[in-house]
């Protein structure tokens, strides 16, 4: 049998981390927490229920705190997880771990809900390697990831994630660039690096920025790492608020065979088409057909929840949505009627 230990590493976690703890505890053998320097409850909220703490200074270097904490336990697998996460549903299949020998990085669906522009909030869901075989270990300054070729295999467990909301993402974002930065002057054709330091300025409303960073990581990443899907999104996205019009669609077009699974990529270019019509009234007929084409691509797609990145409701309702507003702006109150009732009727059956 194989022992499965819970791994963090907090600092100033007081708000969300017994929600972690808790949700954890009963599914795992021993927990671990690495406190990299508190000034809050945290370690005490830790010990209390029943973790094991250790103390080590913050080295601005995520994946050497990731390692340290490794280090202390023993376990054949080790579930990692951050204090702004919890369990929320197949927990029960961290049980069948045990009788597995660990060679392998178990993928876990990631669900993290952020705010966005229209008050609302979404979902979006990505595969991450968070069950680590004894063996494994990190490699890189920030946003780390296993070091080494491990098979991977998807596990039913499922992780919310809080901590892109917006009052809780604030303090996070001038460590993370600073660190960004640095690992980008450590490996400046790292295309990962270039990628996660494009959405840090995206998320700053710094598009100019993000559009170097994501051009140089499109020219450099391998089509087949599971965040390329992402980095095409946020590049169209990053295209349009720039309204850079022409290469962007460019780039729609010559991605679009390889996306017939993706609603996101077509939710994504129907929002592009549409800006480019309202910027260039003189092409709109043209482009019209197109935008209510691409989001019943969308909805004829579905919501892909396997796809890395992808966020509920682009296949459902959110386009439902869209095609509503899409019709009332063209003056057709019948079918905007039935798409508002069509995204409605989505949105309660989700």
């Amino acid at each position: 049998m194989n022992a499965l230990a819970l791994v963090m590493i907090v600092r100033d976690e007081a708000r969300c981390l017994q929600r972690c703890l808790q949700s954890a505890r009963e599914w795992v053998d021993e927990i671990c927490v690495l406190d990299t320097g508190s000034v809050d409850d945290s370690p005490a909220i830790a010990a209390r229920l029943g973790a094991r703490v250790a103390h080590a200074p913050w080295r601005d270097d995520f994946s050497a705190a990731r390692n340290t904490a490794l280090d202390m336990t023993r376990a054949g697998w080790r579930l990692v997880l951050d204090a702004d996460e919890w369990i929320g549903g197949g927990a029960d299949s961290l049980a069948g771990l045990r009788t597995q020998p660990p060679r392998h990085l178990g993928l876990v669906q990631v669900r993290s809900v952020c705010d966005v522009a229209s008050g609302e909030r979404q979902h979006a869901s990505s595969w991450m390697p968070r069950v680590l075989p004894r063996g494994a270990h990190y490699a890189g300054r920030v946003h780390e990831q296993p070091a080494g070729v491990w098979p991977r295999q998807r596990l039913r467990l499922c992780v919310e994630h809080d901590g892109y909301l917006a009052e809780h993402k604030a303090r996070k974002r001038g460590r993370n660039r600073a660190l960004l930065e640095r690992a980008l002057a450590e490996g400046p054709d790292d295309a990962y690096m270039l990628y996660q330091c494009g959405k840090d300025h995206e998320l700053a409303g710094e598009y100019a920025a993000a559009e170097c960073r994501y051009a140089r990581a499109f020219a450099l990443a391998p089509r087949a790492a599971a965040w390329f899907h992402d980095l095409l999104l946020r590049r169209l996205f990053t295209l349009k608020k720039l309204r850079a019009f022409e290469p962007a669609m460019q780039l729609a077009e010559a991605e679009m065979g390889r996306w017939d699974h993706s609603p996101d990529f077509f939710f994504t270019v129907g929002d592009l088409l549409l800006d480019c019509a309202a910027a260039q009234p003189q092409h709109a007929a043209a482009l019209l057909p197109m935008i209510e084409a691409s989001w019943q691509r969308a909805l004829r797609i579905g919501d892909n929840p396997q796809l890395p990145d992808s966020v509920h409701g682009r296949g459902s309702f959110l386009a439902a949505h869209n095609l509503g507003v899409f019709f009332d702006s063209l003056g057709d109150a019948a079918q905007a009627r039935f798409w508002r009732e069509r995204s409605a009727q989505m949105r309660a059956d989700a």
